[in-house]
């Protein structure tokens, strides 16, 4: 057996921190917080619900292998959807929405690809769930994905599912433009008042973490 193996979830949800540059911990409470919208970092209130359900969040990209870049938030977002994220809590849900739009924007096909792979999983977010993670019900990385992913029927026939889907996106690009539009607007004005023409102020920043 290997070292990874023998992981507790506290000791991989340690290392996953360290490997992405965060805190030690899943205690950040600064009063905003980046999220990508399309291109831009757009700093959001970073609202309790967030805060609240953050280590469970991060433990679905643990259990999911699904990266914290730009694509890997839509398709974490898009998988916890599927699992019924919007019933466990509307504002969650909603968070959700806002990283599935810039999925969408990128690889929809990978947002539509997690969001049937939600279907068959389960989250961590209701209360039963998180009870049990604080009493170490799943001894490692292994188990807890054994116990969620794959582990129930779709219970909804696909033209079903494709409404919803559907409905998700639309909303999520509508929440795309209401945060983007206003924040591109902002940065052009800034970069214009800075003194940059307007071909740099619109030109789009490079990124190299679209993963």
């Amino acid at each position: 057996m290997n070292q990874r193996a023998r992981l507790t979830l506290q000791e991989e949800l340690s290392a996953f921190y360290r490997r992405c540059g965060f805190a030690e911990t899943a205690d950040r409470k600064p009063l905003t917080v980046p999220v990508y919208t399309g291109c831009l970092l757009v700093p959001l209130p970073n609202i309790e619900t967030r805060h609240h359900y953050l280590k469970y969040h991060d433990l679905h990209h643990l259990v999911t292998g699904y990266s914290t870049g730009r694509i890997g938030e839509g398709e974490v977002s898009a998988w916890e959807l599927g699992t019924g994220s919007m019933f466990n809590s509307p504002l969650l849900g909603t968070m959700n929405l806002i990283a599935l739009s810039t999925g969408l924007v990128l690889e929809p096909k990978r947002m539509w690809r997690a969001f049937q792979r939600g279907w068959r999983s389960r989250n961590l977010y209701p209360l039963a769930m998180r009870q049990q993670i604080e009493a170490g019900r799943w001894s490692d990385l292994a188990a807890l994905q054994d116990s969620l992913l794959e582990s129930r029927r779709n219970p909804l026939p696909m033209p079903i599912r494709l409404v919803e889907f559907g409905a998700y996106s639309a909303c999520a690009m509508l929440i795309h433009a209401l945060i983007a539009i206003p924040a591109v607007c902002a940065r052009v004005i800034t970069d214009l008042t800075l003194g940059y023409n307007v071909f740099q102020a619109i030109k789009p920043t490079k990124r190299t973490d679209l993963f």
